[in-house]
């Protein structure tokens, strides 16, 4: 049993690896989504100035920050999110790139919360922004990367939704009803249904509104701002309109949002929100006092949550295990079967790993019973053996428990890679 002294912090992971397989699968379905979408990747530090959080955010994150100040007397935070990091770097190198910017960062973030399910101290966010596009245009691009990336890690249409609304839709309601402190109003809808009953209705009553005036409006259609109703235009156009459902409950809790937001949800409904964002157009401007001033708009997805999505969806989930059974950490292992052969093992051992083969070997003598089962414990796909015949050799698939034998005017590298590229696996009869 593991000593209780050195286990991981609350909130925070370890990563086997099989969890390591698992976060490369998304960080590579993540990129690969994004470049398809022409967007450019970018790196921002973990540690950033306390100040940069409290002056985009305040409110709850405030409380969350994992906040010390450092040997120089810096009052500094591991970043919550990664939002205001892009916006301080655009802030500061907006003028050397040509605009919209689509830009896009894999990294970790820290949040000191209750640990639950989808939710740790620790987590990945895939972030995805344009930057320097006020149309509904670039909202519609990043509401159809976040559905193509759905799609690309193995999600069917039953499975997910993409919930969106529009603050100008709530700002109007605020207007025709006299609210003037929205940035207090708005909070009380995005927890609309976490919220007591009669708790919700005396901090309505606050504001001279009710919940069935409340409800009336989320339930009218007619109340879809025109941004809304040009981003449902733009996703129908690209085919992918029947992802998009418009739920005026949606305004997301920060105050920064400024226009169209939007939600990933599971159609089950067994988890929260997926992935979330929105367009935030005064953020830049109120980062870099002004002196920078950007439309924008972006969302992110969490590793903790979109693995627990994947992991409770059949579709998704084969999806991934297919992936890592196409993507081990061995494709082959030489199996040495005369250790007279061992300085010519470590020749071709080196001639497979120089021609990009993931190959391995026992680095010590053992019988080659035990051999194969490392073989198989590596998740080789083939096993090369290397006997008294060298230099012809067997070539054996683990999983079919076929073989093929490889003579000495055969092209191994080509011979194995034609087997390792075959989409069904093997080629080997």
């Amino acid at each position: 049993m593991a000593d209780q002294r050195f286990q991981s912090l609350p909130g925070f992971r370890d990563f086997t690896p099989r969890d390591c397989a698992i976060r490369n699968y998304l960080f590579t379905t993540w990129r690969q989504v994004a470049h398809r979408y022409g967007f450019t990747e970018y790196e921002a530090p973990i540690v950033e100035p306390t100040e940069l959080y409290l002056k985009k955010t305040g409110g709850e994150l405030t409380g969350q920050l994992f906040r010390f100040e450092d040997q120089g007397g810096r009052d500094i935070t591991l970043r919550p999110e990664l939002t205001a990091s892009l916006a301080r770097i655009v802030g500061a190198n907006q003028r050397d790139f040509p605009k919209p910017l689509k830009w896009f960062q894999i990294g970790p973030c820290f949040r000191y919360e209750k640990p639950q399910k989808g939710r740790g101290r620790e987590f990945i966010q895939f972030n995805a922004d344009i930057l320097g596009e006020a149309s509904s245009s670039a909202d519609a691009e990043l509401i159809s990367l976040a559905i193509d990336t759905m799609l690309a890690l193995g999600f069917k249409e039953d499975d997910f939704v993409i919930r969106a609304s529009d603050r100008e839709s709530w700002l109007g309601f605020c207007s025709a009803n006299q609210i003037s402190d929205t940035a207090g109003f708005l909070p009380l809808i995005d927890r609309l249904e976490k919220i007591k009953p009669e708790i919700l209705d005396k901090k309505l009553a606050e504001f001279g509104v009710t919940r069935e005036l409340v409800d009336a409006f989320i339930a009218n259609p007619e109340n879809a701002s025109a941004a809304f109703r040009e981003i449902q235009d733009n996703l129908n156009a690209r085919g992918l309109g029947q992802f998009l459902e418009l739920d005026l409950t949606i305004v997301r809790g920060l105050a920064y949002y400024t226009g169209a937001v939007f939600e990933i949800f599971d159609k089950k409904k067994s988890m929260r929100a997926v992935a979330g964002g929105g367009r935030y157009d005064g953020l830049l401007s109120t980062l870099s006092d002004g002196a920078a001033d950007l439309p924008a708009t972006g969302f992110a997805m969490g590793d903790m949550v979109i693995r627990n999505f994947i992991e409770e969806t059949p579709n998704a989930k084969m999806a991934m295990e297919a992936w890592m059974q196409r993507n081990p950490a061995c494709d082959v292992y030489i199996v040495v079967a005369d250790e007279s052969k061992r300085p010519d093992t470590l020749r071709i051992l080196s001639e497979l790993r120089n021609a990009g083969i993931h190959s391995d070997f026992s680095m010590s003598q053992l019988n080659v019973g035990k051999q194969f089962k490392k073989a198989e414990q590596s998740g080789a796909r083939l096993a090369l053996v290397i006997g008294s015949e060298f230099p012809e050799m067997q070539l054996k698939t683990l999983l079919f428990r076929t073989e093929e034998t490889i003579h000495p005017n055969t092209d191994l590298i080509e011979s194995i890679k034609k087997h390792l590229d075959s989409p069904d696996g093997p080629l080997i009869a």
